[in-house]
């Protein structure tokens, strides 16, 4: 019992020693912006359209009645055109366009279109100004939004997918939406990996330095993986728990079993 207690004590001093080691240099965000800092963001970035992204595509104008057949779910009557207009403006259908390994969508009448390495809004400009050079509608109004825009989160206590509703996240909003990142996460290796012209790349980024905002990963896509690692100290302590439990455990059993043997013999 006394060399279960003497172990158990040198577990929690690991557990402090690791926790004292630990400064606010290697947790704080943002150690080098001061009161009223300002930085000149160098890039402003906006998501592109790539490969097996699904787009949400709604084409108005004064007409519905001229608008409808250039909407997926066409079905020929007003009064269902409407509803339908109205259940995708709230994310209610899974009618979307689902841009093809080339990098195409098929669109209703103006057929093939290539987006990929477009932005949402220069894809509303190019269908609008299709839609009046074709002398289908004089006064069309477009409205593209991605339909499947997530990040994904892997690191050490396990993975999460968040779906992003503005289409738009910076690397610091992402870390938030993910309830932050445990004090064993090292904060000087952050990997945000993404596919970029046919190829995986990864690339580290460090949110203790203000440098963090003209990165040109600190603007996240649609797909991005955000991959976190932790001190090697963390891996140490959840070993050293593993083994504690056990040890509590087979003490209890022996405690257990000395106490019955001393009950039978009296």
């Amino acid at each position: 019992m006394k060399q279960h207690c003497h172990i158990c004590r040198i577990a929690l001093l690991a557990t402090l020693a690791f926790h004292a080691c630990m400064s606010p240099k290697q947790l704080v965000y943002l150690q080098d912006m001061k009161q009223d800092s300002q930085i000149e963001l160098e890039n402003k970035f906006e998501a592109v359209i790539s490969p097996y992204d699904e787009l949400d595509i709604i084409v108005t104008c004064h007409d519905m009645a001229i608008a409808m057949p250039f909407n997926l779910g066409y079905g020929g009557s007003n009064q269902g055109a409407s509803m339908m207009l109205a259940n995708r403006s709230n994310n209610g259908s899974a009618l979307c366009y689902l841009v093809d390994v080339n990098g195409d969508i098929q669109f209703p009448i103006l057929g093939s279109i290539h987006v990929a390495g477009l932005t949402r809004l220069q894809l509303q400009e190019k269908i609008k100004q299709m839609l009046m050079d074709g002398n289908y509608i004089s006064d069309p109004y477009v409205m593209v939004r991605f339909y499947n825009f997530k990040i994904f989160f892997l690191g050490s206590d396990g993975g999460k997918a968040i779906t992003i509703q503005n289409e738009k996240v910076t690397f610091l909003e992402a870390l938030a939406m993910a309830g932050d990142i445990s004090v064993y996460t090292r904060r000087d290796k952050i990997g945000v990996m993404r596919e970029v012209d046919g190829k995986m790349t990864i690339r580290y980024l460090d949110p203790r330095s203000s440098k963090v905002f003209n990165d040109p990963y600190f603007l996240l896509q649609q797909n991005d993986f955000i991959i976190t690692r932790s001190f090697s100290s963390k891996y140490y302590r959840d070993e050293a728990t593993f083994w504690m439990s056990w040890v509590s455990l087979a003490t209890s059993i022996v405690s257990a079993a000395t106490l019955v043997i001393m009950a039978v013999n009296k």
